[in-house]
């Protein structure tokens, strides 16, 4: 069962999954300039702070409940298919509410508690349907990761994560591109989220499809003899000192929080900086952040493929640190020619390619297969974290730097906060590398046996 064939029909199905979430989970960011318009003028009269409190939402149950970490466990324990099933429906549920609340007015403010702030009631809806969304779609990426180590050890792995990020990131560049026209044409914000619910209804029914496919896989890898070694049923809660006193896995974790935390943030926000720095039209700005994602979609199988056959995965992670770090050092300049943002956006794709077909084929390297799914979700809850934070703290960053009468931005600060992401990704990226050497993880060697 598992010839290229079958390998590259799960991933394909899989990728189409993960793809119409990822169109979900980014099909608000070019609507920051909508939704913050006034409701007399056809927006939801949303501010900069409540917009980046929506936007950290994602993270938020992941977070402050564990479920991200339980997710993991499931996933060990109970399987593939259970913590598939469970994923994709919690982001069709979460899609549902969070298009509900934008499709309806609201009356009211919300005061929450630690002096978090006040918000209305339709922003806190918005955030907990997202929140929910978020839940799934994290569970969804662990355990497509696991499905892929299951499928492609030995083979093609490194490129096979490579090509199901890139497939995936077309949903972020069709979002991108695409929903603030189709809400402009529509004539309300909540018709591209609505679209954004059918779309993760189909890839529910693409998930079903896959585990037809995997029970065939199971029974035949038992009858050969074969059967995946760790799975659920090997599972041991005690086996987690194996994750809490690795370096090198919490230096990848440390890494994924810090790059992640220069990437998707600053696409929430990418849009707008078009607009307000760098003069783009509102019918244009989402095209150049959307270079990003369009350019993932050949470079991580690219640098995959480079991984699997000739290795030196630590390097790309470093190298594509300082990338991160150099793209937003150059956005915090005071230069505000559009060129400037298409040569940053094309730099910042390349290492948005380099590190994630690195880093995530490096963890089964150093993890064992029986604890991979929780070590994964492990590192998705540290990147969640970020996810969570990070729009927050630059929504507030945002607030305090505009002009209270012309209402623009000053995103200095904004750009000074992520190139401080990418210099620490940097440390981290070395680190890792001198514990490669020290260790022998295997991380600088190819993937292809």
């Amino acid at each position: 069962m598992n010839n290229k064939l079958y390998r590259f029909l799960t991933l394909g199905l899989l990728s189409a999954t993960m793809a119409f979430g990822y169109f979900f989970a980014d099909v608000m960011s070019p609507l920051e300039p909508l939704l913050t318009l006034p409701v007399e003028q056809g927006g939801l009269g949303w501010s900069s702070d409540e917009y980046g409190f929506f936007s950290g939402s994602y993270g938020y149950f992941n977070v402050f409940l564990f479920l991200l970490f339980v997710g993991g466990v499931v996933l060990d324990r109970w399987g593939i298919r259970i913590a598939g099933v469970l994923s994709t429906g919690l982001m069709f549920v979460g899609a549902l509410v969070k298009w509900w609340a934008l499709s309806r007015a609201f009356d009211g403010i919300v005061e929450l508690p630690f002096g978090l702030g006040a918000y209305g009631l339709q922003v806190i809806w918005a955030s907990a349907g997202f929140a929910l969304f978020g839940v799934g779609c994290e569970i969804a990426g662990i355990t497509v990761s696991k499905v892929i180590v299951k499928w492609f050890s030995g083979h093609e792995m490194a490129f096979a994560m490579g090509l199901q990020v890139a497939l995936a990131r077309i949903g972020t560049a069709v979002a991108l591109s695409f929903s603030l026209p189709f809400a402009q044409w529509l004539g309300r914000a909540h018709h591209s989220v609505g679209l954004g619910a059918v779309m993760l209804f189909i890839g529910m029914i693409f998930f079903l499809f896959y585990c037809i496919i995997d029970r065939a896989f199971d029974r035949d890898a038992a009858a050969a003899g074969t059967a995946e070694q760790g799975s659920g049923e090997t599972f041991r809660f005690s086996d987690l000192r194996l994750l809490l006193f690795n370096r090198g896995f919490w230096c990848i974790a440390l890494l994924c929080l810090m790059f992640y935390a220069g990437v998707f943030p600053f696409l929430k926000f990418a849009t707008r900086l078009m607009v307000v720095k760098y003069e783009v039209s509102d019918s244009l700005a989402g095209l150049i952040p959307a270079m990003l994602p369009f350019g993932t979609i050949f470079l991580t199988p690219f640098f995959g493929s480079l991984y699997d056959r000739y290795g030196r995965g630590a390097t790309l992670m470093l190298l594509g640190s300082v990338l991160l770090f150099l793209v937003h050092a150059a956005l915090a300049l005071p230069l505000c020619h559009w060129a400037l943002a298409i040569v940053m956006m094309t730099l910042l794709g390349i290492s948005f390619g380099m590190v994630p077909s690195a880093m995530w084929p490096s963890v089964p390297k150093i993890i064992p297969m029986k604890l991979l799914g929780t070590a994964y979700a492990l590192i998705f809850y540290i990147q969640n974290i970020g996810l969570a934070l990070v729009p927050v703290w630059i929504g507030k960053v945002n607030q305090r730097n505009t002009d209270a009468l012309t209402g623009t931005v000053d995103y200095t600060e904004t750009m000074v906060v992520f190139a401080l992401f990418g210099l620490v990704a940097i440390i981290i990226s070395a680190v890792l590398l001198r514990e490669d050497r020290l260790r022998g993880y295997g991380l600088e060697q190819r993937n292809i046996a």
